[in-house]
């Protein structure tokens, strides 16, 4: 296979692409994280979505602990080559979890009345979310 699209890329001095997980069926933005090179080349080879996380200097393989992979059905590049959308389908539990808190989606705070309320209920314990799968 070859690589050369991820010359068009734009990557960050970190060498990493900021990277939107979309839920296909709903449009719902499930989450936020970030690729480098391996990662989204792992992307395309697998159709599942692999991360890199900066907090482990490693590629994180989406439900690699707790079981939700992102089937990935279609990868965007915006205008700019900086930013990259995944279509997916949220894998593992139902209704659907892309959170490491157990919810449906990252993006479950709403501003109100000045302070962030917690709006979307937790759909799994995540103590019980994260023992690894075997």
């Amino acid at each position: 296979m070859t690589t050369q699209f991820l010359n068009q890329v734009k990557w960050d001095d970190k060498g990493l692409v900021p990277v939107i997980a979309q839920e296909q069926a709903t449009g719902d933005v499930l989450m936020f994280a970030w690729m480098n090179r391996e990662a989204l080349q792992k992307t395309v080879e697998m159709g599942r979505a692999v991360y890199f996380s900066r907090s482990r200097h490693k590629l994180w393989f989406k439900g690699e602990e707790s079981g939700n992979v992102q089937v990935v059905h279609e990868i965007r590049l915006d205008c700019d080559d900086d930013v990259i959308l995944l279509q997916v389908t949220q894998q593992g539990h139902e209704p659907s979890i892309a959170c490491h808190t157990g919810r449906h989606a990252c993006f479950y705070k709403q501003y109100k009345g000045g302070a962030w309320v917690e709006v979307e209920p937790v759909l799994q314990d995540p103590q019980t979310m994260y023992t690894k799968k075997k």
